[in-house]
């Protein structure tokens, strides 16, 4: 267990040594580039272009388009013009502490804490990341409408799912996950765009399954001293794979002859899909000293504040109560459409987001 010890703590220093350890699982993810820096996040955010530092709406520029016209010496050109929507994008804050009492510290010895603390921190904020990151796409997939630019939500929705775990049937194989799977999930939603697919996120029964089949492969870390560690990545078809057991499941009545069965979803990023900046907290760590509580007692506080742009998709803020958003919040249909221009959407074959359900 850490033990803190406000005395020696250097603020300053230990932001930097945190900043000095790999974050291996984070590193993965971009190296996939489903999550990507976003320069128009730190213009934002960082360098403050907009009044404000919690929200804004930022252009999301229209792919050109138009069919070429003959050059003939005769015929005019009439140029096409392209559109230029708005999509809004966010920043989210979180923190933590822990404490330890004198007294604990006092009856085991003592234990220098960074040693211990720094690893743990990393990877707890790598969970909390992950979190977040799941909460959006609940609250993507969570989108309907039945007219106007919302019927286009619920379009996305339909198309960006291929959901073989429905059926009303005892299960086959034909309600698991399988060889084809993928490429024909990534097909129906992105059709000739279907390429750009770079991550999975998926559940370990479903790894388990595509093990078996012998369709993963698993990726090693080798540290600085050459020590070689699992990281419990894969690769499927060519695609990053992060298993994890807090992909959604869910266990349900289908039909009537299906059962009960429980319902996998696993997640398909492409390139781009998030766009992630880290922006700040003034004060990312700092020590507490309460001499009375329990004896005397030390806290560790650490603070964190990323911004976030999801390709293709606009954060509405329609129902976000301070400002940053919770992750009940983020899971709200409300707070998510397409891009648009008040008009029209973009098309939505160009956002690299899809899921697959299935039975396993």
């Amino acid at each position: 267990m850490a033990k803190f010890d406000s005395k020696t703590f250097n603020p300053q220093a230990f932001a930097k040594y945190m900043e000095s350890i790999p974050n291996t699982k984070l590193n993965e993810l971009r190296k996939s580039r489903a999550v990507a820096g976003d320069a128009r996040l730190a213009d934002v955010f960082k360098n403050n272009t907009q009044t404000g530092a919690v929200y804004a709406t930022i252009p999301y520029y229209g792919l050109i388009s138009g069919d070429a016209q003959n050059y003939d010496g005769v015929t005019d050109l009439e140029p096409e013009a392209t559109t230029t929507f708005e999509q809004g994008v966010f920043t989210y804050g979180r923190m933590m502490g822990w404490t330890e009492a004198d007294f604990s510290f006092d009856v085991t010895g003592g234990v220098d804490f960074m040693a211990n603390v720094r690893q743990q921190i990393t990877e707890y904020w790598n969970a909390v990341d992950q979190g977040i990151i799941l909460s959006i796409l609940k609250g993507i997939f969570s989108m309907t409408g039945s007219s106007g630019l919302a019927k286009k939500n619920k379009e996305f929705v339909d198309k960006h799912t291929l959901d073989i775990g429905s059926a009303d049937v005892k299960t086959t194989d034909a309600n698991l996950v399988g060889p084809t799977t993928l490429n024909n999930a990534i097909q129906q939603a992105s059709g000739d765009h279907k390429s750009k697919f770079s991550l999975v996120l998926m559940h370990s029964v479903i790894a388990t399954n595509l093990e078996n089949m012998n369709l993963l492969n698993y990726l090693k870390y080798t540290d600085a001293n050459g020590v070689q560690r699992d990281l419990s990545m894969a690769t499927w078809n060519g695609r990053l794979v992060l298993i994890d057991d807090s992909m959604p499941t869910e266990t349900k009545s289908v039909g009537t002859t299906g059962g009960e069965q429980t319902l996998y979803t696993t997640y398909l990023l492409g390139d781009g899909a998030f766009g992630w900046e880290e922006v700040g907290a003034k004060v990312p760590y700092e020590m507490m000293r309460d001499p009375k509580t329990r004896g005397g007692e030390d806290t560790l506080i650490t603070r964190r504040r990323n911004a976030v742009s999801v390709s293709g998709i606009s954060y509405l803020k329609t129902s976000q109560a301070n400002n940053s958003p919770t992750n009940a919040e983020l899971e709200t249909a409300a707070n998510w459409g397409l891009v648009n221009d008040g008009t029209n959407t973009i098309d939505d074959k160009v956002i690299p987001i899809a899921r697959i359900i299935s039975r396993g």
